[in-house]
C-alpha cells in the first residue's frame, strides 16, 4: 500500500529526501526546471503523510523508521534533533503532533509552546515578525470584523493539506478531539453537505503545488477518495 511505498523511500541517512523540512537537493522536472511550489518530499511532510494514512505506529517497520528520524534527522534552522523541535510555533506544533502519534518524547517542545502562548490563548507563526494575535482570531472561515470569507482557499478542500488550513481540516480537528459538536460549526457543516456530489463523493478542489513522492488523487475537480472519507467521518461525528 501507500504506507509501505512511502516507508521504502526513506534514505539510508534516516531521512526522506535528505532533509527535515526541505529536501537536501531540489528535484527538477523533465524540462530541467524546478517544480513550482514547496517540495513536500522531506522528512517532516513524509511523516505527516504516514500519520494521515493511519499507519500503525507500533508496527516494527514504522518504529524502525521513526527511530532513524530520531537519531539522524536535524532541523535546518540550527541542527536541532527532529523531535526537539526548532523555533517556529507552527513547525513545533507539527512536531508535537508527530511525536505524540509515533510515541516520541516531545515534552521539551510542549513546554516551549506553552511558554509562547499569546494573551488571546492561541499561537501565530508570525510572532517573530511582531504578530500579537493568534491565527484563530476569526471564526472557522469568516473574518470577525466583517463576516466575509477570510480566504477563498479555506472553503476549498485539499488533500494532503500540508501546512495549510481549510474548513474540512478544522472540522477533522474537532472530530478527533472527541467532544460533542458545537453549534458554532453548523454553518460549516451546511457548507460540507453542499459540496457532496450526486454520486455521494466529495471533490479534490485545491492541490498545493510542489514536488511529491507519488500522486494520491486524480487531480482537482475529480472525485477524491480522501476528501470523501474525511467528510463522511465528520458527518458521522456531527450526526451522532
Amino acid at each position: 500500500g501507500w504506507g509501505a511505498r512511502l516507508l521504502a523511500l526513506q534514505g539510508e541517512d534516516g531521512q526522506w529526501a535528505g532533509g527535515a523540512l526541505f529536501p537536501a537537493r531540489r528535484s527538477k522536472s523533465g524540462n530541467g526546471e524546478q517544480p513550482k511550489g514547496q517540495p513536500w518530499t522531506a522528512t517532516a511532510y513524509s511523516l505527516v503523510l504516514l500519520h494521515d494514512f493511519g499507519v500503525d505506529p507500533h508496527r516494527d517497520t514504522v518504529r524502525r523508521a521513526v527511530a532513524q528520524v530520531r537519531e539522524h534527522c536535524r532541523w535546518e534552522h540550527a541542527g536541532q534533533p527532529f523531535f526537539s523541535g526548532e523555533v517556529e510555533p507552527c513547525i513545533n506544533g507539527m512536531t508535537v503532533a508527530l511525536g505524540a502519534y509515533f510515541d516520541q518524547d516531545v515534552d521539551g517542545v510542549v513546554a516551549r509552546l506553552l511558554g509562547e502562548q499569546l494573551e488571546d490563548g492561541g499561537w501565530n507563526c508570525e510572532v517573530e515578525n511582531g504578530s500579537v494575535r493568534s491565527s484563530f482570531e476569526r471564526k472557522l472561515f469568516r473574518r470577525r470584523s466583517t463576516g466575509d470569507v477570510a480566504d477563498p482557499a479555506w472553503v476549498q478542500f485539499s488533500f494532503p493539506t500540508r501546512w495549510h488550513y481549510d474548513v474540512l481540516r478544522g472540522l477533522e480537528y474537532f472530530r478527533a478531539a472527541g467532544d460533542p459538536p458545537d453549534p458554532r460549526v453548523d454553518e460549516v457543516m451546511d457548507l460540507l453537505r453542499s459540496k457532496q456530489q450526486s454520486d455521494g463523493t466529495w471533490l479534490l478542489e485545491n492541490t498545493y503545488p510542489g514536488a511529491v513522492h507519488f500522486a494520491l488523487e486524480d487531480g482537482d475537480g475529480r472525485p477524491s477518495r480522501w476528501n470523501t472519507l474525511r467528510a463522511l467521518r465528520v458527518l458521522r461525528w456531527y450526526e451522532q
